[in-house]
């Protein structure tokens, strides 16, 4: 199935949190979900005051730093994706 977010959406794919060394263990419910997540795909962008589209700054395959509450979870073919707008993305991870 092909996902094209409309206007400044993008969709995300978190990626998973890295584990700590130290002999804890927690379990998956007390976890707290990634912030940092990899675009898989992007809208065209959204539309400035004169009507004209402003391309958005990220771009497919860029993972990024997302605001805890970012989004709405969706499920596609399985997997789970945030849906979000290119505003709650904060920072580019090189």
């Amino acid at each position: 199935m092909k996902i094209k977010p409309l206007h400044d959406r993008i969709l995300v794919e978190r990626l998973e949190a890295e584990e700590t060394v130290g002999g804890i263990i927690i379990p998956d419910t007390a976890k707290e979900k990634p912030q940092k997540g990899k675009i898989i795909e992007v809208g065209p962008g959204r539309k400035d005051d004169a009507g004209k589209i402003v391309p958005l700054v990220v771009k497919p395959g860029d993972t990024v730093l997302f605001n805890k509450y970012a989004g709405t979870e969706v499920k596609i073919e399985g997997k789970e994706f945030l849906l979000m707008r290119e505003d709650d993305v904060m920072a580019l991870v090189d």
